[in-house]
């Protein structure tokens, strides 16, 4: 019987030194994967978002202006650099705390208005996007005019 038992334990191996290497590289590139996904979760909630809430829409002067009212709900400031309505971009005079008035920039959280020059017709649909710098939308809002 310590024949046998000094047999089995002479000829058992341990992992080769090769074998080892790959299972520890495997293991390290594993974790940092890991911590890299986390780390880029983490990234993406403290650069903030862009996002703004139109609350009223007013279609007023007997059919020559659209006033927006709005509000920053994103949390870094916004900048409204252009207006479409229909798909078709219009001019707009800001109005309200800004950051920065001449750039259009606005704090997160605050409210605001924008005059769209923009003639409706009472009954039609209009279709509002604002955008930012890149030309992404950062809000929106379909809204009926008026009934005659």
């Amino acid at each position: 019987m310590k024949t046998t038992f000094r047999k089995i334990r002479k000829n058992a191996k341990a992992l080769s030194p090769v074998v080892a290497s790959i299972i520890l590289i495997a293991v390290t590139v594993a974790v940092s994967v890991a911590v890299a996904a986390w780390m880029g979760g983490m990234t993406i909630g403290f650069m903030g978002t862009s996002s703004v809430t139109v609350t009223n829409v007013a279609f007023v002067n007997d059919g020559d202006n659209i006033t927006l009212s709005l509000k920053n709900t994103g949390t870094k400031t916004a900048t409204v650099a252009s207006v479409k309505v229909n798909n078709v971009a219009v001019a707009f005079d800001p109005s309200g705390t800004y950051v920065d008035a001449a750039s259009n920039s606005i704090a997160a959280g605050a409210s605001f208005e924008i005059t769209l020059e923009q003639a409706w017709i009472d009954g039609n649909t209009y279709k509002i996007d604002l955008y930012d710098g890149s030309n992404q939308v950062i809000g929106s809002v379909q809204q009926n005019a008026p009934g005659a």
